[in-house]
């Protein structure tokens, strides 16, 4: 993605963990859960966005900052995140998988969920995007790729904090009320006889942009270490977010124009890391995560067209990693049940149980080969087994060549199968998707430029698209077709060396991705598509961060989208920073042409929306 690769200076340690302190890196070491590399090292297509970078844009929301990442397709419904499909690379928002610091945060009642995240930009070290079918690492779900967002590792004792206001000087028609929006974030830390404490709070509301688009949200994260012993090492995490919004023409436009919902989700997991031998790191984790989504067809008489789902997830890893004279070998183990209780979608559950198995080895000198598989059983439907392999090879310098093969599989969502509704109604007959990818590039990594060229080809069977034949027939999910994507992705990053002390610094990054899919469907009754020709054609995207004499920064960013049944359209956004030690004033300006455009169903996305806010630290 250009500019949010890691661009790092050579022949500088590796931390053990991440910190919230500036440093400067060597390598961002890639957080998967067996065999870790490091960026540069690494055979796949793979982008860094750092905690460095992360600082300088002008987004409130973890949805907006993925917005400019090449392959990434950001589908809002609103601002500040209120809630957001991703998917990447032509999939739709169901076939990503989204981890936090490895902990799995999928929704089985629907993937429109899966970004109800407790923790905020500032909370966030980096973000891992791992392009590609994955179930090799990741396991189910990784259909089309995977997002790890690691969240800071605390260095020092320190309180942080972000006060914000904003509005697009617009007004209700209605009310006359300008519309609005305020955030307040504080973040602590404690560290204490090796290891730390944190806990992050954040309260942001609005009145909305239009017509019953008003939200009120609210966050928790706690995350620590404690060192057990000299060898061992305990890590907890736990977050809640209550996520209240006006849902006007979420789902099903205009019907929908009085709609409401409210989703609640409560996360948390703990990870023991033990030294079996100087060779043998054993790190089991266990996680649960609670989800309450609450939708109100029309708020004004909740009694009618009431939607009420809660789920509850519990997953128990047992992951290894063993060093030996021919290479590093990964084993884990998982355990995964899924629950949910639905007015709607009834009382249903399902077990899942995995095994990894994964070899990284390097054959002859600046040749890197890590290949693998997971072997997954679900209680629904049976065994299945996904392989890959990926291979890298370093030459002329920093120039690497690298290929890889993966394959992943997608599991129907609850709502797929079960949901019961006036315009939609499930199909408990569906099988889940599968893929093949192939993938080809060619990387330059050194401390001034990053450049990643690459060509990938995938293959999905038995893709779920709700379909109908008429336009007076609900939408029902089928295996609908085979759905063949090539892409094309090509990015640079570079750090101009200015050598003046007026201008500190100069960061430049472009990418551009090219997505050619096609179709050839099973079901020929079908004439009506929701979701098979909604990707991402063509999407550009620049980015120039420039600092003044360490007072003034101004970091400006367009992306061009094209998508393949929708118009073609370009979004600059802005921020200009005055920094001191202690303190910054930053204003955001959001969408500075005023360009109207739509990302999901029918909610038109904000106009211009500028902000002020100040930034201090304790």
């Amino acid at each position: 993605m250009g500019f949010f690769n890691a661009v790092h200076a050579q022949n500088q340690p590796i931390p053990s963990s991440k910190s919230d302190t500036v440093n400067i890196l060597n390598e961002v070491i890639v957080q998967e859960n067996r065999i870790q590399l490091p960026f540069s090292q690494q055979n796949r297509n793979i982008w860094i966005i750092d905690q460095e970078k992360i600082k300088t844009l002008p987004v409130r929301s973890v949805s907006e900052l993925l917005s400019y990442v090449s392959g990434i397709d950001v589908r809002q419904r609103g601002p500040g995140g209120a809630q957001a499909d991703i998917s990447i690379d032509g999939g739709t928002f169901d076939q990503s998988l989204v981890l936090l610091n490895g902990m799995k945060v999928s929704d089985p009642q629907t993937g429109h969920n899966m970004m109800n995240l407790p923790v905020t930009i500032a909370d966030i070290d980096h973000i891992e995007v791992i392009r590609g079918s994955a179930s090799r690492i990741y396991g189910i779900n990784a259909l089309t790729g995977a997002i790890n967002i690691v969240t800071k590792t605390a260095q020092k004792t320190g309180v942080t904090a972000n006060v914000f206001a904003g509005s697009s000087f617009k007004s209700d028609e209605v009310s006359g009320d300008t519309y609005a929006n305020y955030g307040i974030q504080a973040r602590g830390n404690l560290v204490h006889k090796g290891g730390f404490h944190s806990l992050s709070v954040a309260q942001e509301a609005g009145n909305g942009y239009r017509f019953n688009t008003a939200f009120n949200n609210q966050k928790i994260f706690y995350q620590g270490q404690l060192p057990v012993g000299k060898r061992d090492q305990l890590e907890v995490m736990s977050g809640y977010t209550h996520n209240n919004f006006g849902a006007n023409a979420f789902y099903s436009s205009p019907g929908d124009i009085n709609s409401e919902e409210t989703v609640k989700t409560l996360l948390a997991a703990a990870t023991y890391s033990t030294k079996i031998s100087e060779n043998w790191t054993f790190k089991p984790r266990i996680s649960y995560r609670h989800n309450v989504d609450d939708y109100l067809y029309i708020k004004q008489t909740p009694d009618k067209f009431h939607n009420h789902h809660q789920t509850n997830v519990f997953d128990v890893e047992l992951n290894n990693t063993i060093q030996t004279k021919i290479g590093t070998f990964g084993i884990g183990l998982e355990g995964r049940t899924e629950q949910i209780n639905s007015t709607n979608l009834g009382k249903r559950d399902r077990r899942n149980a995995g095994l990894f198995g994964e070899y990284k080895f390097a054959p002859i000198d600046r040749v890197l080969i890590n290949l693998g598989a997971y072997a997954n059983y679900n209680s629904d439907y049976g065994w299945h087994a996904f392989p890959g392999i990926d291979v890298g090879y370093n030459f002329y310098g920093n120039w690497r060549v690298f290929a890889n093969l993966g394959t992943g599989q997608r599991l129907p969502t609850f709502t797929d199968l079960y949901y019961k509704g006036p315009t939609n109604i499930g199909n408990d007959r569906l099988r889940p998707e599968t893929s093949t990818y192939a993938e080809g590039g060619l990387k330059f990594n050194n401390e001034r430029l990053v450049f990643n060229a690459s060509y990938f080809s995938r293959r999905i069977n038995h893709f779920i698209d709700w379909v109908k034949a008429t336009q007076a027939e609900p939408w029902k999910p089928e295996n609908f077709s085979q759905v063949n994507t090539k892409g094309l992705t090509i990015s640079a990053d570079y750090n101009v060396n200015t050598g003046s002390a007026f201008f500190s610094s100069l960061r430049l990054g472009a990418s551009y991705t090219n997505l050619d899919p096609s179709f050839k469907t099973t079901l020929p009754t079908a004439v009506f598509s929701r979701y098979a020709l909604e990707s991402l054609r063509n999407q550009w995207s620049g980015t120039v961060n420039a600092e003044f004499s360490e007072l003034l920064a101004l970091t400006v960013m367009a992306r061009f989208q094209e998508r393949i049944n929708y118009k073609s359209y370009t979004v600059l956004d802005a921020r200009l920073a005055f920094k001191q030690a202690k303190y910054s004033i930053y204003v955001d300006a959001a969408n500075v042409f005023d360009v109207r455009y739509i990302e999901a169903g029918a909610v038109p996305m904000p106009g211009s929306w500028y902000t002020l806010g100040i930034k201090t630290a304790i």
